[in-house]
């Protein structure tokens, strides 16, 4: 699909919270099982087209007009970051802001954290207050199944 499969290859990985890599040392692109799983094909097709960009325009094109002008040229119509959740029905903690926002986190919060969906600056008046939610089993479940296909 635009890359020679004797030099590049790829794979599944258990990300949660980025939806795809570019890995130059091992020339390895990885989508995230967990969006495999809950993902429509067009957005997982994305991803890769994404992933594949970087490959092509080089290491160092970063989101630059270089890998703008590649990424366009393969197909990819989306924007520099997934725009979806990846994982966040199994992340044990949960942080609302006073104005309702909610936020998740795979591993519990060591500071404090105000909503920057209020503000882009740290503000006492949008911290968020954590929650630690029980995961539910079918949920554990199905992802496990997710992550063996």
């Amino acid at each position: 699909m635009h890359l020679n499969p004797e030099e590049w290859s790829f794979g599944f990985d258990n990300a949660k919270k980025r939806a795809g890599q570019c890995n130059w040392s091992t020339k390895r692109i990885t989508v995230s099982r967990y969006l495999a799983a809950t993902a429509e094909d067009d957005d997982i097709h994305q991803v890769l087209l994404h992933e594949v960009a970087h490959a092509m325009a080089g290491n160092a094109a970063g989101h630059g007009p270089r890998w703008k002008e590649t990424a366009a040229s393969i197909g990819y119509v989306g924007t520099r970051l997934y725009p979806g959740a990846i994982a966040n029905e199994l992340a044990p903690w949960v942080g609302t802001c006073p104005a309702g926002h909610v936020h998740y986190r795979h591993r519990r919060p060591a500071q404090i954290m105000a909503c920057g969906k209020c503000s882009r600056r740290f503000d006492p008046a949008h911290v968020l207050v954590w929650e630690n939610r029980v995961i539910p089993p079918a949920v554990r479940r199905s992802a496990r199944s997710a992550r063996a296909s």
